[in-house]
């Protein structure tokens, strides 16, 4: 007599039983064999090198860009914030630099009269 019921027919049930061996060296930590070949000049190694140097050149275009686009949204927001101010000191360094002209002309005017 089984105490346990049987499951419904939907669900999946294991049918093999899996050792931790047959784990692939991908998945399981790296043993310092492991890893002394992925160091050394493997082709494994060689691939990923390739692959990461790829990988940074990619990342490298679409950062600078991107570092490209916030950087001259930002000097555009200081241009416009500046530009008010900017303007009233041109003025300003217009107007003086305009009277001390006419200031320094107004003499010579009077004594050649």
């Amino acid at each position: 007599m089984n105490s346990t019921p049987a499951p419904p027919r939907f669900v999946p049930t294991l049918t093999e039983v899996v050792h931790p061996a047959s784990v692939p060296d991908s998945i399981q930590t790296r043993t310092p064999t492991a890893n002394a070949l992925l160091n050394a000049d493997t082709p494994l190694r060689q691939f990923e090198d390739q692959m990461l140097h790829r990988v940074m050149q990619r990342v490298d275009l679409v950062l600078e860009h991107r570092l490209h686009e916030a950087v001259s949204k930002i000097v555009l927001t200081h241009i416009q914030t500046l530009e008010p101010r900017l303007r009233e000191e041109i003025e300003r360094v217009v107007r003086e630099s305009v009277s001390q002209a006419v200031a320094q002309e107004l003499p010579l005017l009077a004594v050649s009269d």
